[in-house]
C-alpha cells in the first residue's frame, strides 16, 4: 500500500496546472484555467482545471478527476503506471512495496524486449544475410544518415532468428508471445512475426520502441505488417514518427500516409511529417495531434483512396478546431516520389501553396459535374449548397457562394437562398443528435461518448434521482466539512447510500476520515475508479462557493433513510434487505 506521505508529495510536486498544460493548451478564467479537452472532439472548450482542489472536469464529456486520473486517461495507464510517470516526472522514487506489480514489470520487459530487438533488426542490416533490407532502403534513396536516425531494420528470411536472439537476451516465451513479435505454431514452436521485411520501429513520446512495422521485400503475406496491439501499444492511438515531429521548428505538423512517405519528408529537411500506423486516422489520433499543433498540412497520396482518406481526416480535425490544408502531389502518387522526382526546394513550396479544406472540398465536388451544362451546373450546386451549410463562419460562407456564383454564372441570391435551405434542413435533422452531445454541467445524460459503465451509473441515477440528488449534496457537505463526520456516520453508514456510484464514494471517504486521515483527491484516486473520480470532481468543483448548512445535510441524510426504508418495504432483493438490516444494527 502507498503510503499518505508519499501521495501527498507527489502531489505537490505535480501541481495539476502544470502537469495538465504539457498536454492542453489552458486559458486563465478567473481562478480556473480552461482549454479544449483531449478526450473528445470539441471547437469551444469546456474542459476546466481547477488549482484550489487540485482538478480538473470537462463540462462536454463528464471527464474529470485529480492529476492521476489525468494521466491515467490521457496515457491510458493504470493507477500504479500513472504513479510511476509524475514519479518519474518529479525526480522521485517509487516505494518499494510497489516496485514488483506484475503488469508493470510485464510492461517494463516488453519494452526493453522491443528495445533489443530494435537494435538487432538495425544490426542485421550489415550482418551475412541482412543485404537485402540496406538495398531496399538505399535503393529508396535513403542515407546512412536517416537510417540511423530512424533506427531502420531487417528482418531476416528466416522463421526464428528474432526469436532465438531475444531467448539469448534472456525472453522468456510468454514474453516474447505478449509483445506480440512472435506466435506459437501448430506443432507448439514459435516463429516472428516479421520476416524478410524491412523494418520501421514505432517509437512513442517517451522514446520506447514500442512496436514495429515491416515492408515485406517479396509477395508472402501483405506489403505493409504492422505490430499487434500490446500492453504497451495501441495503434488507434500512436503516431510514427511524433517523437521528432513534436520539437520541430517548422509550423503545424504534415500528416503523410506511410512509413516512407515520412522518411523522405524528414530527410528533405521538414521533420514535422508524421504518419498513422496502418490504419486511417482515428478520433484520438486527431485529439493527439491538437495537443501539439493547431495546424496540419494532410499530404495524402494522389489516388482515389488517398482522397477518401483525406476527407476523413478533414472531418476528424474539423471536431478539435484544428486549422486544416491540403497539399495536393501534381505529377507523382505520393509524398517521396514527388521529392525524388522535383526535389526538397519544390516540395516545400507545394507545402507553402497549399489549399484550406474547403477549397480542396469544393474541387472534388466541382470535378463531378460538367458545368456546360445546366443539369451539370444544379447537381453542383445543389451538392456543393449542402457542403457550405456546414461552415460556421458566415463571412467565410459568403466568400465561397460568390465564388460558386460566378464559377456557374447562377445569381448569388440563388445560390445563398439554396444554401440557406441547406442549413435549416441540416439544422432539423441533427437537432437530436446535437442534444445529446451537448451535455451541460449539472445535466445528467445518457450522452453517446460516454462508457457503458458510465450509462449503467446514469442509468441507476434516472431511477433515484431524488436520493441521488440528496447523496450529492451529502457527499459535497462532508468533503468541504469533514469535521462533521462523526454525527453524519453516527446517522447513516455507506451501506444506505442508494446509488452504487455514491456508496462507492461515501465508503473511500468514511475509510480516509475514519483512519483520521482527510479527504484529497489525489488521495481518493488510490481508492476510486475513473468514473468514480469525475464524478466527485463533478460535485466538488460543481459545488464551489455553495454553502451546505449542517441541517441540509442532515435533511439529505433523513431523506436517504427513508428511500432506503422504502426500497426494504417494496422493491428491494432479498440479499439487499439483508444488506440494509445489517447495516442499520451497526448505526444502533
Amino acid at each position: 500500500m502507498i503510503s499518505d506521505d508519499f501521495i501527498q508529495e507527489l502531489k505537490y510536486r505535480n501541481d495539476i496546472e502544470s502537469v495538465v498544460s504539457s498536454y492542453v493548451a489552458l486559458k486563465r478564467s478567473g481562478r480556473t484555467h480552461s482549454g479544449v479537452c483531449p478526450f473528445h472532439s470539441e471547437k469551444t472548450p469546456s474542459f476546466h482545471v481547477y488549482p484550489e482542489t487540485q482538478s480538473f472536469y470537462c463540462f462536454g464529456c463528464g471527464a474529470g478527476g485529480d492529476v492521476v486520473t489525468f494521466i491515467r486517461k490521457i496515457e491510458n495507464l493504470d493507477y500504479l503506471e500513472a504513479l510511476r510517470l509524475l514519479a518519474q516526472r518529479a525526480g522521485m522514487a517509487m516505494p518499494e512495496d510497489v516496485r514488483d506489480d506484475p503488469t508493470a514489470r510485464l510492461k517494463t520487459r516488453i519494452l526493453e524486449l522491443n528495445r533489443c530487438l530494435a537494435r538487432h533488426y538495425h544490426q542485421n542490416l550489415t550482418a551475412p544475410g541482412g543485404e537485402a533490407g540496406l538495398a531496399y532502403l538505399r535503393g529508396r534513396g535513403l542515407s546512412d544518415k536517416t537510417i540511423r536516425r530512424f533506427g531502420l531494420g531487417y528482418a531476416k528470411n528466416e522463421w526464428d532468428d528474432g526469436t532465438r536472439f531475444l531467448r539469448a537476451q534472456g525472453f522468456g516465451e510468454d514474453e516474447i508471445l505478449a509483445a506480440a513479435v512472435a506466435s506459437r505454431g501448430k506443432k507448439g514452436g514459435l516463429y516472428d512475426q516479421m520476416r524478410h521485411r524491412v523494418i520501421f520501429p514505432i517509437i512513442d513520446l517517451r522514446g520506447n520502441v514500442i512496436g514495429f512495422g515491416g515492408r515485406a521485400l517479396d509477395d508472402h503475406g501483405p506489403k505493409y505488417l504492422n505490430s499487434s496491439d500490446t500492453p504497451v501499444f495501441k495503434k488507434s492511438r500512436n503516431l510514427f514518427a511524433m517523437n521528432f515531429a513534436k520539437g520541430s521548428k517548422e509550423k503545424g505538423l504534415v500528416l503523410a500516409e506511410g512509413y516512407m512517405d515520412v522518411i523522405s519528408i524528414h530527410q528533405a529537411g521538414i521533420d514535422n511529417a508524421i504518419a498513422t500506423l496502418g490504419t486511417s486516422l482515428t478520433a484520438e489520433q486527431s485529439r493527439l495531434i491538437a495537443q501539439y499543433t493547431d495546424e496540419v498540412k494532410i499530404c495524402y497520396d494522389s489516388d482515389g483512396a488517398g482522397q477518401k482518406a483525406t476527407r476523413r481526416a478533414i472531418e476528424l480535425f474539423d471536431q478539435t478546431g484544428i486549422k486544416i490544408k491540403v497539399v495536393g502531389i501534381p505529377d507523382a502518387k505520393d509524398p517521396d516520389e514527388y521529392i525524388k522526382r522535383f526535389g526538397a526546394q519544390r516540395f516545400r513550396l507545394l507545402l507553402e501553396g497549399s489549399s484550406n479544406s474547403t477549397e480542396f472540398e469544393m474541387a472534388r465536388i466541382k470535378s463531378n459535374y460538367d458545368l456546360e451544362t445546366d443539369e451539370g451546373k444544379a447537381g453542383y450546386l445543389k451538392e456543393l449548397a449542402g457542403f457550405l451549410a456546414g461552415i460556421r463562419s458566415p463571412v467565410e460562407r459568403d466568400v465561397y457562394i460568390s465564388r460558386a456564383a460566378r464559377e456557374t454564372g447562377v445569381s448569388k441570391d440563388r445560390v445563398d437562398a439554396q444554401v440557406a435551405y441547406s442549413i435549416a434542413q441540416k439544422r432539423r435533422t441533427s437537432q437530436k443528435k446535437e442534444a445529446n452531445a451537448l451535455r451541460p454541467f449539472a445535466e445528467e445524460s445518457l450522452g453517446a461518448e460516454k462508457s457503458p459503465e458510465a450509462r449503467k451509473i446514469e442509468l441507476e441515477r434516472r431511477q433515484n434521482l431524488r436520493a441521488a440528488v440528496a447523496e450529492d449534496r451529502l457527499l459535497t457537505y462532508l468533503f468541504k466539512n469533514p469535521d462533521g463526520f462523526e454525527w453524519i456516520a453516527d446517522k447513516i453508514t455507506p451501506e444506505q447510500f442508494v446509488t452504487g456510484q455514491n456508496r462507492r464514494i461515501a465508503q473511500a471517504f468514511y475509510e480516509r476520515l475514519g483512519g483520521g486521515l482527510g479527504l484529497d483527491m489525489t488521495a481518493l484516486s488510490a481508492a476510486l475508479a475513473v468514473e468514480d473520480m469525475a464524478h466527485l470532481s463533478r460535485l466538488v468543483n460543481g459545488a464551489a462557493g455553495l454553502n451546505i448548512t449542517r441541517q441540509e445535510a442532515e435533511d439529505c441524510a433523513n431523506a436517504l433513510l427513508q428511500a432506503g426504508e422504502r426500497q426494504v418495504d417494496g422493491e428491494m432483493s432479498p440479499e439487499e434487505i439483508a444488506r440494509r438490516i445489517q447495516a442499520k444494527a451497526r448505526r444502533k
